[in-house]
């Protein structure tokens, strides 16, 4: 957490962190329901397009190894957090 112990990630450390990625890759994140949390570390991910994919699980999906027509991903993740 950063200075003000309440947030992962402030713009500057973001965009910090987001430089040692390739500029030209997508950026996507997790999401479903509601509210705002903070986000995991930025991490390169290999994902296919499942377009059919009930709006719960996501447009795009983790690939699977072999698998063909997948691409790289910037994922900012949400801190899922325990209830």
């Amino acid at each position: 957490m950063n200075e003000t112990g309440n947030f992962h990630y402030t713009i500057r450390e973001l965009i910090e962190t987001l430089r040692s990625f390739p500029p030209d890759l997508p950026v996507l994140t997790s999401g479903y329901e509601n509210g705002y949390e903070n986000i995991q570390e930025p991490v390169l991910q290999i994902l296919s397009h499942k377009m059919d994919a009930p709006y719960y699980d996501g447009e795009f999906q983790t690939a699977s190894d072999g698998a063909s027509g997948t691409f790289e991903a910037v994922v900012l993740a949400r801190l899922v957090r325990d209830v």
